[in-house]
């Protein structure tokens, strides 16, 4: 396992696909200066500056961390980590943590215009109550296996989750399915229905004013199965589009493979989005549920 300074790196319990890596208090501690020189509103107003802060971040590894996380994300036998500080301070705040997250995001590449939110980040709440019109704030409700982008017409190479805030909460585990671990993978890809186009939409909330046609398989440069799908947006053209989407949706969910783990708040999952899917167990009714995440994604530098 890599050697970086500052950083405890080493397999996650779950799967060894999935790399954790703790950034010690030395480190968190010599970022909170940089951290300072911005804050939020500049974050989304002056994009140079993102930059700047993902720079001090790499500069506390001599630059290794950079290098390290590319090649974890873009490697198909991991392709996931889960970056969070090993102990959470009172400096810690939410404040630090959506610098921490973007300065993360920027080592990787570029972010994609999040036209939920109408900047390079989404934060958003799940709490007990809600009247949204997507299964994203649904807390009682399983967010099926997915990934993200299938809307939208900007590359979606990577996706950033990071959670924020918890109170009062049991249940809500992160689910999380390499493509290389499920059972069905060969027989869906390979159902001639898998590489038709199909239209994907989505709900108001989401303000996108135009639908996308795509495939949900494809193949990466080396032949590998890559996956484009969420259960709620595709728009079948026919039965044999429904019942396959039907199909595939039963398909992932039966999975005995996939990873279910909980996260502590403070921490950053970064998966690629061409083989790792991603959902949410339900949670437990509680009246004062609430959990606040942050989500980035975007494209990879072009070397």
């Amino acid at each position: 396992m890599e050697k970086i300074d500052g950083f405890e790196i080493y397999s996650n319990e779950k799967s060894k696909r999935i790399i954790n890596i703790d950034i010690n208090d030395e480190v968190l501690n010599k970022l909170i200066f940089p951290f300072n020189k911005f804050d939020i509103t500049a974050l989304e107003y002056k994009p140079f500056t993102r930059f700047t802060i993902a720079k001090s971040l790499d500069d506390l590894s001599d630059n290794n961390l950079s290098k390290f996380l590319n090649k974890i994300i873009r490697d198909r036998n991991t392709g996931c980590f889960i970056i969070k500080p090993k102990r959470l301070t009172p400096k810690i705040d939410e404040i630090f943590l959506v610098k921490l997250s973007t300065a993360i995001a920027h080592l990787l590449g570029i972010p994609n215009h999040d036209a939920m939110a109408g900047k390079y980040y989404a934060r958003f709440h799940v709490k007990h109550e809600d009247k949204s019109d997507s299964y994203l704030r649904k807390a009682y409700t399983n967010m099926d296996l997915h990934t993200d982008g299938t809307y939208v017409k900007e590359k979606t190479d990577w996706l950033l989750m990071s959670k924020l805030e918890e109170k009062n909460v049991e249940g809500g585990e992160t689910a999380m399915l390499h493509l290389d671990d499920w059972e069905h993978c060969d027989e869906l890809y390979n159902d001639p229905v898998a590489k038709e186009d199909f239209v994907w939409g989505s709900p108001k909330s989401k303000n996108i004013d135009y639908k996308v046609e795509h495939p949900v398989f494809s193949s990466d440069k080396n032949g590998k199965v890559q996956i484009s799908y969420i259960d709620q947006f595709p728009e079948p053209k026919n039965m044999k589009q429904g019942v396959f989407l039907q199909k595939l949706s039963d398909s992932l969910e039966e999975s005995q493979n996939k990873v279910i783990t909980k996260l502590p708040v403070g921490s950053s999952v970064v998966a690629n989005n061409y083989f790792w899917l991603h959902g949410r167990k339900p949670f437990k009714e509680n009246k004062d549920l609430s959990r606040e995440l942050l989500r980035i994604r975007g494209s990879f530098f072009i070397n």
